[in-house]
Order: C-alpha cells, then sequence, then structure tokens
C-alpha cells in the first residue's frame, strides 16, 4: 500500500468550502497518523494564492503528497510537483474537499471524506497525464468561452447562495447563458499538421472526463492515455444553448449536431478576441494558446475500486 512506503505530507487549504477544510484538514490528519504512524505524515496549510505551488515544488523528498481540499488547489499542487524531476516525484492523492471535485470524482474517490481517507490508504499508484498550456500545467480540464465563464462565475454565486456541486455550476450556467451567450471565431492546429477553422460558444479539452461538478463533457476521455479530448459548440441560440448544456451532466449532448469532438497530443488555439479560459477552475489569460501534453507525467493514487 503506496501511503506505507515512506514519508506522506498532507497540504491542507483550510479555506476550502467555505473554510471547512480547516476541521477537515484536522480530521484527516487524526485518521492518517493513527493508521501511518505520528511520524509518518506531516502537515502544511496553505494561507494565500498560490501556496500550493510553492509547497508542492519543496515536496521532494516525500513518497506521498495528500492535497486536502478542491480542485484549485490539486491545480497548485500539480504545478508544484512538476517543477520536480520524475525520478525523485512524489506520487499525489487527491481528498476532496471543494465545490466541484471533479478531479477526484474522475478518479472516483470517494466525496465523502473518511470514505476518500479509507481509499487513500488502500490506493495504487497509476501513471497519470498531465496538461500544459503556455507554460502552466493542469490535470483535468482546460476551457474557453461559456463553460469556461460558467467555472469562473461560480466564485460570485457560491457566495451569493452557499451552494456547490452541480447546483453551483447550473446556477452559473443559467447567468452565463442569459448574458454571455457569445461566439468567438477560432484557428487551432492539431498535432502540428491539422488545421480546423470554425466559431464556437464553448471549447473544452480535457484530460479526464467530467468538470463543472460532475458534468461529463468528453465522456471517452482518460487520464492515461496521452491524448487531449476536445469538445466544442458551434453557435447556438439560448433555448437549445440550455437543452445541451443540461444533458451533458450525463453525456446526452454527444449526438447533437452542434456538438464536435476531437482529439489530439498537441494544440495550438488562436481566437478573434480573447474568450474567457479556465485552466481546473483557475484563469487563465492570454491572445494565444500553446497546449501539449506530458504523458504519465504523474504518479497518482487512485483508489482500488476505480
Amino acid at each position: 500500500m503506496p501511503l506505507q512506503d515512506g514519508k506522506t505530507l498532507l497540504i491542507v487549504n483550510p479555506a476550502a468550502k467555505r473554510g471547512h477544510g480547516a476541521e477537515a484538514g484536522r480530521h484527516a490528519l487524526r485518521v492518517l497518523r493513527e493508521a501511518l504512524g505520528v511520524h509518518a505524515v506531516d502537515v502544511v496549510n496553505t494561507s494565500k494564492p498560490k501556496d500550493g505551488i510553492e509547497l508542492g515544488a519543496s515536496a521532494a523528498g516525500y513518497q506521498n503528497v495528500l492535497a486536502l481540499g478542491g480542485d484549485g488547489v490539486i491545480h497548485e499542487v500539480v504545478n508544484g510537483l512538476m517543477q520536480i524531476p520524475q525520478a525523485d516525484r512524489p506520487a499525489l492523492g487527491v481528498i476532496p474537499v471543494g465545490s466541484g471535485n471533479d478531479y477526484a470524482r474522475s478518479l472516483n474517490t470517494p466525496m465523502k471524506l473518511d470514505a476518500a481517507l479509507r481509499a487513500m490508504l488502500t490506493a495504487e499508484e497509476r501513471p497519470i497525464d498531465v496538461g500544459c498550456c503556455n507554460g502552466e500545467y493542469f490535470d483535468e480540464t482546460l476551457s474557453f468561452g461559456l463553460d469556461a465563464g460558467v467555472a469562473l462565475g461560480t466564485v460570485k454565486w457560491r457566495q451569493r447562495l452557499h451552494i456547490s456541486g452541480a447546483p453551483l455550476y447550473l446556477a452559473s450556467g443559467v447567468d452565463q447563458m442569459v448574458n454571455h451567450l457569445d461566439t468567438f471565431e477560432f484557428h487551432m492546429t492539431l498535432d502540428g499538421e491539422r488545421v480546423l477553422d470554425g466559431q464556437m460558444v464553448m471549447m473544452a479539452v480535457q484530460i479526464g472526463p467530467t468538470y463543472g461538478g460532475g458534468f461529463r463533457v468528453c465522456p471517452g476521455a482518460a487520464f492515461d492515455d496521452g491524448i487531449f479530448d476536445i469538445c466544442y459548440a458551434t453557435p447556438v441560440k439560448l433555448p437549445r444553448a440550455a437543452l445541451l448544456f443540461l444533458s451533458a451532466k450525463n453525456a446526452n449532448h454527444v449526438d447533437a449536431p452542434e456538438i464536435h469532438f476531437e482529439c489530439a497530443a498537441s494544440i495550438r488555439l488562436e481566437f478573434d478576441k480573447r474568450p474567457p479560459v479556465q485552466m481546473d477552475g483557475e484563469p487563465h489569460v492570454a491572445d494565444s494558446y500553446d497546449i501539449t501534453m506530458h504523458k504519465h507525467a504523474l504518479r497518482v493514487l487512485v483508489p482500488t475500486s476505480a
């Protein structure tokens, strides 16, 4: 069992899930130390944005790093771990305490805290892909347009409605479709050869199948195949956009004529104007996007039932 081999660092975002991360971190530390030994687990808390990057980058020497929080802290920890040479890079485990928890969901990690901790204690290491856009790494999703606006808009709706998960993304989605259903022209080069020009209202570049609290936007995506799955929607009016948005929850959008899929290991993207952009829920601003796949770059602790 990997957590019993070597030392583990627990990185906690105490602000996760409106402050619930602090108590979740204390509980996780107690459980892990009871199972592995007092001296087998160290803990550090993030205190400001980007702390997770620094803490992940300084984790060389640990066998495992467990990130406790939402997709944002996982994104930061991954960017930190990727600064460590691959031969010395600790394995990553995820304890979901966030609003979307898409990375944990795609790994089949249980959403309840104690169940997630039990899963980590018996998890197996698997080699997992990591994406990179303009020098910043992402573990699950990079998206543009409407869906990026939905993800970024969840901050406002989380504070206003005190909700999380799929209801949070639905609230933000309604707001974005009513007020920001914008069309963007794109120029996309796949694997340095194939060129696509078109229009879109949303585009997702996926490593795993879900984002937005479990919407299965690219249901065929796999974490370990070395390929990005790309989904984009051509321009569509509000009623139809709402139907497609809701149908993506259970992957019922895949046969719609407005929905298109591509696959590639490298992508270059340009737009006629800057769309909203998010990576694992974090904003990204650029004029063009060079996206590359790092196949099997991370060892990730995956529950044995996955």
